[in-house]
């Protein structure tokens, strides 16, 4: 198998795998080529991503021209404790309170203020926030549910999963005192709604409710 030249580029036949070997001199030319090349498909992710412009600089999306529908996203997450803990929030013995109540507040709260702590958030006005709990017994579990509403030109889905964590956060906060090594876990988006994208469902919650079963 000969050698081939095209340009500055040095096509040195097959190896003993079939696979094609490529060698490239690196003259200024080529060097120049590549870095082109390379600065081309770093342009291309960066437009992409919406929250970053042409020049890969951090931007709010600018939804003015976004057409104003009803939006809805729920997130799940959950938080592992020991048996100690899971007992006295069941029991309602913990010391500071109603555990999953608080966190409830905190949950819709958090996803209030989602605009205040992510940067490029936009501020929506939710309609709805409701912050629902499952006691998994055998796991040592609670799980909590954030399903978010709002009738707005932009999706709500981090408002979801800010929920969600500050509700998971804030039983962790109350339970602290009985157990330091809770693990917050598995948080992600179950489905959204609204807007261009339309549906989408996170098939991971089917998995979940078959495991269960």
């Amino acid at each position: 198998c000969g050698v081939e030249r095209i340009g500055s580029i040095r096509r040195s036949g097959w190896n003993s795998r079939g696979k094609k070997i490529v060698k490239l001199s690196l003259t200024p030319y080529n060097i120049e080529r590549l870095m082109k090349k390379s600065t081309e498909k770093r342009k291309r992710k960066t437009m992409e991503l919406t929250h970053f412009d042409e020049k890969g600089r951090a931007v709010m999306v600018d939804v003015t021209e976004k057409t104003v529908t009803q939006r809805e996203a729920q997130a799940q997450g959950k938080i592992l404790v020991s048996r100690e803990v899971f007992t006295a929030i069941q029991a309602g013995t913990i010391g500071k309170g109603d555990v999953l109540s608080v966190a409830a507040t905190a949950g819709i709260m958090g996803a209030k203020k989602t605009s205040e702590l992510i940067p490029m958030c936009h501020i929506l006005p939710l309609t709805n926030c409701k912050i629902q709990f499952e006691l998994e017994h055998q796991e040592c579990a609670v799980y909590c549910t954030c399903t978010v509403k709002a009738e707005e030109k932009t999706g709500v889905e981090m408002e979801a999963l800010t929920g969600v964590s500050v509700a998971l956060l804030t039983i962790y906060d109350m339970c602290k005192a009985l157990d330091k090594t809770m693990e917050i876990t598995e948080i992600y988006m179950v489905r959204k709604s609204g807007g261009k994208s339309g549906e989408i469902i996170n098939r991971r919650e089917e998995k979940r409710e078959l495991d269960i079963m």
